[in-house]
């Protein structure tokens, strides 16, 4: 499926400019009437290391109210969050009515990068397809908007986004032991996402696939499949 994505995608820096002000105005008004509205929201950023999640997270929410969303980033458990159900530490962080909380990566983490480095056991990632299935089915049903982007780069535009940040003392550090294993095992990592997407693809928490080998290209179609998704569940 991701191998026939078109990667080849882009829009000029001033298409981007052109639009960017309209879209940043539309999510803005859309996040207000979410607020005052009560409707709860998560934003889920997932996909290969380096391919913009972070600065696209930072134009996204640049322009927003911000006593209206959180950003929340998602390491790897704590030893004393280990001691719990797996999922505990993200029920923790679900969004209250009206807010929006945007996760840089997410429960997701259980089926693809625990897997890869078998941090957890395979009976255990099995079983976590169908956790997080119910795990969102009951957000949904509470009133929670889900929207998951899937950040796609080609592994040769990888490679070249890992070399341009190693080759500085200041970046270097952005390249972690995680996203270099991701990097070697690209065509291990690229199965278990398919599988990831096929099993967790619903029609209140959908996937949108973004084409990020242009970081223009992908902020606009972030922007755009949000401000669609908020528009959908106010009956706009």
């Amino acid at each position: 499926m991701l191998e026939h994505i078109d990667l080849n995608l882009s829009v000029s820096k001033a298409e981007y400019k052109r639009k960017l002000q309209k879209l940043q105005r539309q999510l803005y008004e859309l996040a207000h009437t979410m607020f005052v509205s009560g409707i709860p929201s998560i934003v889920v950023f997932e996909g290969w290391a380096n391919s913009g999640k972070g600065s696209t997270i930072k134009v996204l929410t640049e322009r927003l109210d911000a006593r209206g969303f959180r950003v929340v980033p998602i390491m790897p458990p704590r030893t004393y969050e280990t001691q719990y159900p797996w999922l505990w530490r993200f029920w923790l962080k679900i969004p209250p009515d009206g807010q929006m909380m945007v996760f840089d990566q997410s429960w997701y983490r259980r089926v693809l990068m625990d897997r890869l480095t078998k941090t957890v056991k395979k009976k255990e990632w099995k079983a976590a397809f169908q956790d997080i299935i119910d795990f969102e089915q009951q957000l949904v049903n509470d009133g929670t908007v889900i929207v998951k982007f899937w950040f796609h780069i080609s592994k040769k535009e990888q490679d070249l986004r890992f070399k341009k940040l190693v080759k500085k003392k200041l970046t270097s550090w952005q390249v972690s032991d995680e996203d270099a294993a991701q990097n070697k095992s690209y065509k291990k990592y690229l199965e278990f996402a398919e599988e990831m997407l096929a099993e967790t693809d619903r029609p209140n928490a959908s996937w949108v696939i973004v084409e990020a080998n242009d970081k223009y290209f992908t902020r606009i179609k972030v922007y755009e499949s949000l401000i669609r998704a908020f528009r959908t569940r106010l009956g706009d």
